[in-house]
């Protein structure tokens, strides 16, 4: 029986995988930055030993990607020398790794859907942290790693999009919501079913990068506008560029992810980003 270590174990994914995990016959070991610090390699070790860990799934991460431009230093601990000490634990012991990453990592400009080879180049601290920490892992290369990079994620668990508009369209009778950056939505809960799936197939020599969101194309102004149609939340929901809304940090306005090598490697199929979105409104009890 394999024994499976989840880091940031009450984030989303890493919540959405505790909740899935009850169907598996795995040894789950779900921990948070108080049970176990994966910016300490010596710590990471003595877990894996004493747990005999023989898979790891990283779902840990420095996100607050405006707060990363001023925590640089708390950033690229977490979100690259942690998957550098995962990745050498990894390799030492011949454990399997799936580590999670993100859109961050590209500039944002492309004309259409980001493939796995594309060019990365990113914008901000937290990208930039988040890349490290791939190009660490691939340096590094233990046998049956992939890193998987997703987009727009929420989930009923934790403090994301939907949750947000849920909470403002109740209080407000109106909303700007940003147009002009586009992607597609990952409901937590559909990537954690597809990383618990994958798990017994992965077999590469050389770490496999992957994208995964649910499908569809949208903007944040498109998203909001569904979340208060589906929940029959009376919010008017107004257009605005991304100027009229700036941030620290610089968000990517163009977030497709290609999921043709995910689809077709393990053979799954994806759910259309509305379908998701409906289940996650069911859960939080917002479906109207």
């Amino acid at each position: 029986m394999s024994n499976i270590l989840v880091t940031g174990a009450n984030g989303q994914v890493g919540s959405e995988l505790r909740e899935l995990s009850k169907k598996y016959a795995y040894n789950f070991f779900f921990t948070d930055r108080d049970s176990l610090d994966i910016t300490d390699k010596v710590a990471v070790e003595v877990f894996v030993v004493k747990n005999k860990i023989d898979t790891i799934i990283n779902a840990a991460a420095y996100t607050a990607v405006d707060k990363a431009e001023e925590e640089r230093e708390n950033a690229d601990k977490v979100n690259h020398l942690a998957v550098k000490y995962l990745a050498e634990v990894a390799k030492d012991k011949n454990i399997k790794l799936i580590h999670i990453s993100t859109d961050y990592v590209f500039d944002g400009k492309n004309y259409k859907p980001y493939t796995e080879e594309d060019t990365t180049n990113p914008q901000g601290v937290y990208g930039v942290t988040k890349l490290a920490g791939e190009n660490a892992l691939r340096e590094i290369n233990p046998k049956n790693s992939v890193i998987i990079r997703t987009s727009w994620v929420y989930s009923s668990f934790g403090a994301n999009f939907v949750k947000t508009m849920l909470r403002l369209g109740k209080e407000r009778e109106s909303l700007g919501v940003i147009f002009d950056q586009v992607g597609t939505p990952t409901y937590a809960k559909d990537f954690a079913q597809v990383i618990l799936d994958i798990l017994p197939k992965i077999k590469n020599d050389t770490v496999a990068i992957y994208n995964y969101s649910n499908e569809g194309v949208l903007s944040w102004y498109d998203f909001a506008k569904e979340i208060m149609r589906m929940a029959k939340i009376e919010c008017e929901i107004n257009p605005i560029e991304t100027k009229e809304y700036p941030t620290p940090a610089t968000r990517p306005h163009y977030s497709l992810l290609n999921k043709a090598k995910i689809k077709s490697i393990f053979d799954i199929s994806i759910p259309y980003w509305k379908d998701s979105l409906d289940s996650c409104l069911k859960v939080l009890g917002e479906r109207r």
